[in-house]
């Protein structure tokens, strides 16, 4: 009725039920896949009915992994025990003793890498991506052992500056 189009980064983030997708083409709604834009009904249709086939394959996948896990004697689900298996509710003092402990390493690590910081700010480096290129140059890994990017280097000064 308006002329607009749905725009999508790929077909099955819209969908993975291939008689929705071919009940929204059928309805007229216009739809084009970024990752496809030249695809047609044919292949749309096709394509629909992979990512359907594929919801079922990873369904089938995470079952068997599950399964395995409990055969393995992995303890599926929220349900947490103390040392001799009693059952534990988390409470909120427990919940807030459990992010204070993140927050106190997370002060550590901000504070073991401020030296490095300060030197390549003193080196003329003060853009957060300069920065986190900077770090990334030296080898220091984020907290998880990944790249810098500007926003963490933006989340460490602001934990510095609270300090």
């Amino acid at each position: 009725m308006y002329g607009a189009k749905l725009v999508i980064a790929k077909l099955d983030r819209l969908s993975r039920n291939a008689s929705f997708l071919l009940n929204l083409q059928e309805a007229g709604v216009e739809f084009v896949c970024a990752d496809m834009p030249a695809a047609n009904k044919l292949t749309i249709g096709i394509m629909a009915l992979v990512a359907e086939e594929e919801r079922r394959a990873i369904s089938a996948r995470t079952k068997a992994a599950l399964q395995a896990a409990k055969a393995r004697g992995v303890k599926l689900g929220g349900h947490r025990t103390d040392a001799e298996g009693n059952p534990v509710t988390l409470t909120l003092a427990t919940i807030a003793k459990g992010r204070e402990a993140v927050a106190r390493r997370a002060d550590a690590k901000a504070t073991d890498i401020a030296p490095a910081i300060r030197e390549l700010q003193a080196k003329g480096l003060t853009s957060l991506h300069s920065i986190a290129a900077g770090l990334n140059d030296l080898g220091i890994p984020t907290p998880r052992h990944s790249k810098w990017s500007a926003v963490q280097v933006q989340r460490v000064l602001a934990r510095l500056d609270r300090s």
